[in-house]
């Protein structure tokens, strides 16, 4: 457990950095910004407490907050994410006494379950986020865009770092 909660400890570091130094920065086409900081609460173990993950999910939105002068928007968008992550899971794995390892993973869920979870968990973010965001329908079709882009790019990264940090004994992709 000390290795799980150290890799997470440098994951976390790495991603709230990452977002902050560099990808609040890029915004591809006036669309799509990749939140690839949401990897970390993605990558907890279903078996960690609500209370723990509500907290880790609330601290780490508002340290990207902090940063990027979002007053609040990561925050509860972390929030709303790190309470529905087990509902979400959920809807494609019905059964936590069948995973191999607590952390959803390839290994642990399989490809096709842990692309599902990935992408919809991106989606619910995205959502929360950018509605928030514009607090307004004044142009739907920019919000629809941005939700949909910024998922895209935002998955398709995670899928990538999570290839990167997969185990030599897990699948990549």
């Amino acid at each position: 457990m000390n290795k799980t909660i150290f890799n997470l400890i440098i994951i976390f570091i790495l991603l709230v950095l990452a977002q902050v130094v560099i990808f609040n920065h890029i915004c591809l086409f006036n669309v799509a910004t990749p939140l690839i900081f949401i990897y970390f609460i993605l990558r907890l173990p279903i078996t960690l407490s609500l209370n723990w993950t509500l907290t880790l999910a609330f601290v780490t939105g508002l340290i990207v907050d902090v940063f990027s002068n979002t007053q609040g928007l990561n925050t509860l968008s972390c929030t709303i994410l790190a309470m529905s992550r087990k509902s979400i899971l959920h809807l494609y794995f019905s059964r936590e006494d069948d995973l191999t390892r607590p952390e959803p993973t390839i290994k642990s869920l399989g490809l096709g379950i842990y692309i599902k979870y990935l992408f919809s968990s991106t989606l619910l973010y995205c959502l929360v986020i950018f509605i928030i965001d514009a607090f307004t329908f004044f142009n739907p079709i920019m919000l629809f865009a941005r939700i949909i882009f910024s998922t895209l790019l935002t998955f398709i990264m995670i899928l990538g770092l999570d290839s990167l940090l997969a185990s030599k004994n897990e699948k990549r992709l």
